[in-house]
């Protein structure tokens, strides 16, 4: 009797076990999705479906270290130029409720092209992933 009850206790820890590592992998998926609506969003200055990815206490410093809210920072995609902007090497981590997502990026506008890396920072709250940060900096190669 007590062998059985040890196996059943092994299993449901294994199912657990199972569950959260497919709702990881789930939530990867998603915050992946979502990086690249952000950079089709941005791309084509739709400062709307930009807003509906990031948290209404969006922190976001610049490469040239200027700290920007959610309005400053929409109000500067509004005035961007970016016309495509391309993630490279992109890697997550999950922490719980948290992804913090890492990579390159390479952006292309008039009159200019850079290089740079980020760091984005996404939590899941009432079912729904949102950016609560986001940092670059510029690259030379």
């Amino acid at each position: 009797m007590r062998l059985r009850t040890l196996f059943r206790i092994i299993a449901a820890v294994c199912a657990a076990a199972v569950l959260y590592a497919v709702a990881q992998d789930s939530g990867k998926a998603r915050v992946l999705a979502l990086e690249n609506a952000w950079n089709e969003a941005e791309s084509h200055r739709d400062v709307n479906a930009l807003a509906g990815l990031i948290a209404p206490t969006f922190v976001y410093t610049d490469a040239d270290g200027s700290f920007r809210d959610k309005q400053q920072f929409l109000a500067s995609i509004r005035a961007s130029g970016a016309s495509q902007i391309v993630n490279e090497g992109m890697k997550m981590e999950t922490y719980g409720d948290v992804i913090v997502v890492t990579g390159s990026y390479s952006e292309k506008g008039k009159p200019y092209s850079r290089r740079g890396r980020f760091t984005d920072t996404w939590v899941e709250k009432d079912g729904q992933w949102l950016c609560v940060a986001s940092q670059e900096t510029l690259i030379s190669h």
